[in-house]
């Protein structure tokens, strides 16, 4: 799917009942891959519309290294200008095949359909197929039969496409019909409340979609959540190493993705040469993909042709990707990509401590999260779970003592809002023990530690004003709240036909609603979150721009380059408004960044300073 550049209409995400579509996407190609003791992995049988290339290239995207390993996975991949999903399965053999037979079977359905062209929901019939074609003498009816029910045809490509546009289960962005463009200037058409439209009655996910694994995602990165938002955002190139089986991290891939679009309520508000409104998702690859990566870092060092009638896909190169490897031979290739996150081995599951992913730059230095970002995590998952703590808590009051929780009740704050106070893990464990708060696992080695600067700044203001710093602390509390405001949180997780609920299924309730609420607001507060570093830093630039006309206005008929003007400053008060970390440096350095990609202008956030008689001490 191309990414939508300045002039087109603005994006929202549409996600609605899968019942409306009953009909899977058309697909323009169908695979079947095995393994030969001699010849290794080969395409044993194929369809595919004219001018679709199979051959070197989809045998290898299907069958990312380590898959011997495993008895099954999904993976999905990119191939051209299509979205590739194949299903994988591995069974006990003869001798002669090692022991194992190992097929795979594929499809290909078009990009214009979404990141992944709904090909999800061909996953369970891929997988029936694969078992039933998993024997010594396959009948290829069964794939013949698939095909000619399923296959891309003349004039059905644009009646699918339309309804597509307004698919549910596919997390499209598409226009919002109606909605005038503005095209010049910041205009205003922001809501803090924007967020709550992704949500909307009877929308729902099927079985298979990838943004089941949201809760899953959160769960598995904890704050370190947040730096790799902010480097998507920046559409940075990042690269997840893991081992197979690929499905779950094929799934974080597009849910990375998902969060770091720009949504409608900031699309007006930013440059003309900002990125593209989306990162590019690439899925699983492999060093038979290194060509592609190559191209795409030298297309990042090229200028941007304005009006340049590029085609699509070449107008997604140079525009940041994410995608997931189980090829350790990459993560050496430190010039191909911009933040190497490596995923813990299957088995550190077992751990006593919590093993987190490791994140790291090219250089070798390694990504922390600020402590910014663990209050804030912290809040999310308080906010998540709010549904299912408060009902304990309303339990665990009844049963001590047979009367309903008072209204102050201290664990709550009005609506159920996390306070302040609420933060301290020894009162939610007084209160609920099972609550997110108290099982948050130790986090030391992945945040950033208090700066000796922070502690004594903090420290002057304790000492100067403590009402000052309480109020900071309401202030901040009070913005993370918003964030999750109006938004529905029941919890819903769909479950397999064999009774095994899906990943991030360990928070939800026990039942096949697929409705998925929680996913839906994850997905919201990522987006109020842009949204409000946009909305915040346009309004910066409008206050610099009003500054500059006020003192020396433009003579008539002259023009201005904003490059030349001085660096706009960036305020403390500005980055605790965009939620970051004012004494974090790799915070302040997103901050000008951001501003210098979207709205192209070079920018300074402020320094800190505490002078006392005129003696500087932080």
């Amino acid at each position: 799917m191309a990414a939508l550049r300045r002039g087109q209409e603005p994006i929202r995400l549409d996600v609605s009942d899968d019942t409306q579509f009953s009909d899977l996407p058309f697909i323009s190609a169908l695979f079947l891959i095995r393994f030969d003791a001699k010849t290794g992995y080969a395409i044993s049988w194929k369809r595919a519309l004219p001018g679709i290339d199979l051959e070197g290239g989809v045998e290898y995207k299907s069958l990312p290294s380590g898959l011997h390993t495993v008895k099954e996975d999904l993976i999905y991949f990119v191939h051209g200008k299509h979205a590739g999903l194949s299903a994988f399965i591995s069974t006990e053999a003869s001798e002669e095949s090692r022991n194992a037979r190992m097929i795979a079977v594929g499809v290909l359905v078009p990009l214009s359909y979404g990141r992944l062209g709904r090909s999800w929901m061909h996953a369970e019939n891929l997988k029936q197929l694969a078992e039933k074609l998993a024997v010594e003498t396959p009948d290829s009816t069964l794939l013949e039969e698939y095909w000619d029910a399923h296959k891309l045809q003349d004039g059905k490509g644009s009646a699918q496409f339309d309804s597509i546009l307004d698919s549910p289960s596919s997390l499209v962005f598409k226009p919002q019909l109606g909605r005038p463009i503005q095209h010049d200037g910041h205009s205003r058409t922001r809501s803090a409340s924007d967020g709550a439209a992704l949500i909307h009655p009877g929308q729902s996910l099927s079985l298979y979609h990838p943004a089941w694994s949201l809760t899953t995602l959160l769960d598995t990165f904890g704050p370190l959540i947040f730096p790799i938002y902010r480097s998507a955002l920046l559409r940075k190139r990042i690269l997840i190493s893991c081992h197979a089986p690929v499905q779950e991290t094929c799934d974080f891939v597009y849910d990375l993705s998902v969060l770091s679009n720009i949504p409608l309520a900031a699309s007006n508000l930013i440059s003309a040469r900002s990125p593209s409104q989306r990162v590019r998702p690439l899925f699983s690859i492999g060093v038979h993909d290194i060509p592609l990566l190559e191209e795409d870092l030298l297309a990042s060092t090229q200028p941007e042709a304005i009006g340049s009638n590029d085609s699509d896909e070449e107008e997604d190169l140079g525009q940041g990707w994410i995608a997931c490897t189980t090829d350790g031979i990459l993560s050496t290739k430190t010039k191909l990509y911009d933040m190497l996150v490596t995923m813990p081995l299957a088995h550190s599951q077992d751990a006593v401590e919590k093993v987190w992913p490791d994140v790291k730059y090219p250089s070798g230095t390694g990504v922390k999260a600020t402590q910014r970002d663990l209050r804030r995590y912290r809040s999310l998952m308080w906010g998540l779970s709010r549904a299912r703590v408060e009902a304990s808590a309303h339990d665990w009051a009844i049963s001590r003592d047979g009367s309903h929780p008072q209204e102050d009740c201290h664990a709550r704050g009005r609506g159920g809002r996390l306070r302040r106070s609420d933060t301290s893990t020894t009162l939610v464990e007084s209160l609920v023990p099972e609550s997110p708060l108290s099982s948050l696992p130790e986090t030391d080695t992945i945040v950033e530690p208090v700066s000796w600067s922070a502690l004594a700044y903090t420290g002057f203001i304790w000492w100067a004003s403590a009402g000052e710093r309480s109020i900071a602390l309401d202030d901040e509390t009070e913005l993370d709240n918003s964030l999750l405001d109006g938004l529905s949180l029941e919890p819903q997780a769909p479950r397999t036909s064999k009774g095994r609920t899906f990943s991030g299924a360990s928070t939800f309730s026990q039942n096949t609603d697929s409705s998925a609420k929680k996913e839906l607001a994850i997905i919201a507060y990522f987006h109020r979150l842009t949204t409000l570093i946009l909305n915040t830093l346009s309004d910066i630039v409008d206050a610099a721009d009003s500054d500059d006309d006020d003192i020396a206005p433009l003579r008539l008929g002259a023009s201005r380059d904003d490059s030349e003007l001085p660096p706009i400053v960036i305020t403390r008060a500005d980055m605790k408004r965009m939620g970051l970390d004012e004494w974090s440096a790799d915070d302040r350095s997103f901050a000008e960044d951001m501003m210098k990609a979207y709205f192209d202008r070079s920018s300074k956030v402020e320094s800190h300073s505490v002078d006392i008689c005129g003696v500087k001490i932080c």
